[in-house]
């Protein structure tokens, strides 16, 4: 699966432009702060319809505009799609597929699978817990239609209990039948979607333990832990001990939304003693076997996005990952960089001439074919 061509119009600083891609590498360079990042987050907009950054809508739109527009066509199973995604401030957006609208943008979601790899990752190692849900879940969701719609499900129950709990405050007495309605429905999905990050998560494990291996030079011990509640009791047990406190507090306090994916370094979390690059290796690693664990499930090579890639990491880091991303393992790749220097070292070690480099300068892109 690749993008042969991708269509902006009023998106972040981009005005208009139409890009034309290799089915292979695409290098992004220029200074910080033209747009090379924008170009990258449009491609995953398209996948996924929305911002990697998770902005609102409305923040996407160029100064000045009321509205964007996506377009991109592909190459899938060797059949042509084409997606449309259009915004205009004050109403919904809209997606389409083949000229088709979706009246639910989760059937999307999986159809154009993709990883993207950005300095904005750090916050899966620095931030909460909710961060590294949205990860496991992101990835989960590509692969598995059903897990997604038990996420869904899940929320809106959650959310209307603590509705209720909020209802009942101050009361004396409650109408347990109404919860007990409730909580049926949060216990059924909650053990489901437990169920499926843990399996998710040990399938994961070994191809992360490779990839960090291969990068960082084999000397540093990492792993994934599943922080869960429902790891050592039972959902409904665990509602049932924490009723008293949910009243209290007005909100629910266990559940899968509690989960946590813990990040180890030598036994330790890595928020506590990683350095710059040891993060950053981390959390490449993390994504290449998310990367390899869509690809075996599905049999389609993810689109690739590696923005500001080599950033905080040492010489010897930096070969290695130069050799992983021009090895043929991975289908089409996009990337970003300040100078070619490191773009250079890739495609000389990819060899060939399926490439194409665009140099980026304030919302404009020149194509440039030339060798290194």
């Amino acid at each position: 699966m690749f993008i042969r061509e991708l269509s902006v119009l009023n998106y972040k600083n981009f005005g208009e432009a139409t890009l034309i891609f290799s089915k292979k590498l695409n290098c992004f360079i220029g200074n910080n702060g033209v747009g090379k990042t924008n170009l990258l987050d449009a491609i995953y907009y398209l996948s996924f319809c929305k911002s990697y950054f998770n902005n609102p809508d409305s923040q996407n739109v160029r100064h000045m505009q009321d509205y964007f527009a996506l377009q991109g066509k592909y190459e899938l199973n060797e059949a042509r799609e084409e997606i449309h995604c259009g915004y205009k401030n004050g109403q919904k957006k809209k997606i389409r597929r083949n000229k088709k609208e979706y009246e639910r943008f989760s059937d999307h979601i999986g159809l154009l699978p993709l990883v993207m790899i950005s300095p904005a990752d750090s916050v899966l190692i620095q931030g909460g817990s909710e961060e590294r849900r949205r990860f496991m879940d992101s990835v989960i969701s590509q692969y598995d239609r059903a897990y997604l719609e038990w996420l869904v499900k899940y929320n809106r129950v959650l959310l209307q209990r603590n509705i209720l709990l909020k209802n009942y405050a101050g009361q004396a007495e409650i109408d347990a039948d109404i919860f007990a309605i409730w909580d049926d429905q949060l216990i059924a999905l909650g053990e489901k979607i437990h169920a499926k990050r843990g399996q998710f998560l040990e399938e994961l494990l070994p191809v992360f333990q490779k990839y960090y291996t291969l990068i960082s030079g084999g000397n540093e011990e990492v792993s994934l832990e599943y922080g869960s509640q429902l790891n050592d009791q039972g959902f409904e047990q665990l509602l049932t001990l924490s009723f008293q406190k949910d009243r209290l507090l007005q909100f629910t306090t266990t559940g899968i939304h509690k989960d946590d994916l813990e990040l180890k370094l030598g036994g330790y979390p890595i928020k506590r003693l990683g350095s710059q690059g040891q993060n950053k290796t981390y959390l490449i690693a993390l994504k290449f076997a998310q990367f390899d664990f869509i690809r075996s499930l599905n049999s389609v090579k993810p689109i690739l996005l590696l923005d500001d890639l080599f950033d905080k990491l040492d010489s010897g880091r930096v070969e290695e990952i130069v050799k992983l991303v021009a090895d043929d393992h991975f289908g089409q790749i996009f990337i970003t960089d300040t100078n070619r220097e490191h773009l250079d070292g890739i495609l000389k070690e990819a060899g060939g001439d399926d490439f194409r480099i665009f140099v980026v300068e304030k919302g404009r892109i020149n194509d440039i074919i030339e060798k290194p």
